[in-house]
């Protein structure tokens, strides 16, 4: 599969729904959710972002599975995006429930899905998540689904390993031999960057494509750039950080700005 962002350094703008049915903050108006939805697709396109995702980043108490109408109001919103964009658009219904994720992309057309916990084991606020690779495969063969991308992650943020022993190389490895066809590293949380000796050592253990995960902003956008082939970016295009609040245009096209520039110097 071809993905442009995954082969020039893309930028992968992040589409946080509002609060979705079946979550504590819910706010009773879907009109609401989709507005703000598509107006940050609207945003970040006029800002020249090559990607975006549309995740329930604010739905807590966060869950390992989505409940029926967490994953309707996901599917609705995510085709309404779908139809109005014209860059690639991804899924990841967080926290972790990528055979939903995938669903969704093959039922709107979204070419990729992030997978928060692909091969490694971990606690979360949830509790703890187990490895989805083998469900998730065999999904994506009984969905049709082969043509959508999976973005992996490995020992993602917030969230910690069951076992410390495991290395950042060997998640990676597990990663490549189980399908991803991307791994994204970030750092502990959203907003904190990977270092560079994280994204290096990750680097050397597989021949995937590299994506950061986290914290990537204007300022660190060209080391980080240098080190992978696409960021995922959400936060520091908002004007205090807060998944919750709208991109902020000016934001997200001073960072587009970085990158465009980047990118001429390749």
């Amino acid at each position: 599969m071809k993905l442009g962002f995954l082969e020039n350094k893309g930028v992968i703008g992040m589409i946080h729904c509002l609060p979705l049915p079946g979550a504590m903050n819910y706010g009773g108006d879907m009109q609401a959710v989709t507005d703000r939805a598509l107006a940050d697709l609207e945003a970040m396109e006029r800002a020249g972002v090559d990607a975006v995702i549309v995740e329930n980043f604010c739905d807590k108490p966060i869950t390992a599975r989505l409940d029926p109408g967490q994953m309707a109001a996901l599917s609705a919103v995510t085709a309404l995006v779908k139809e109005r964009s014209t860059i690639p658009v991804g899924v990841d219904a967080a926290f972790c429930d990528p055979v939903a994720g995938l669903a969704i992309a093959v039922a709107t057309g979204a070419e990729f899905i992030r997978v928060p916990v692909f091969t490694d084991t971990v606690i979360t606020a949830a509790g703890r998540i187990e490895p989805c690779a083998a469900e998730l495969m065999k999904w994506r063969r009984l969905l049709g689904g082969e043509d959508v991308a999976l973005l992996c992650d490995i020992q993602t943020k917030h969230t910690f390993m069951v076992s410390s022993a495991i290395s950042l190389e060997e998640s990676a490895s597990m990663a490549e031999e189980n399908g991803a066809d991307a791994i994204i590293v970030t750092g502990a949380h959203t907003g904190s960057s990977s270092s560079v000796d994280t994204i290096q050592r990750v680097r050397g253990a597989t021949s995937l494509p590299l994506i950061a995960g986290s914290g990537v902003n204007a300022n660190n956008l060209p080391e980080q750039l240098s080190l992978v082939d696409a960021a995922i970016i959400g936060s520091s295009m908002k004007r205090h950080g807060k998944a919750w609040e709208p991109i902020d245009y000016e934001l997200a096209k001073k960072l587009m700005d970085a990158a465009k520039a980047f990118r001429v110097g390749l």
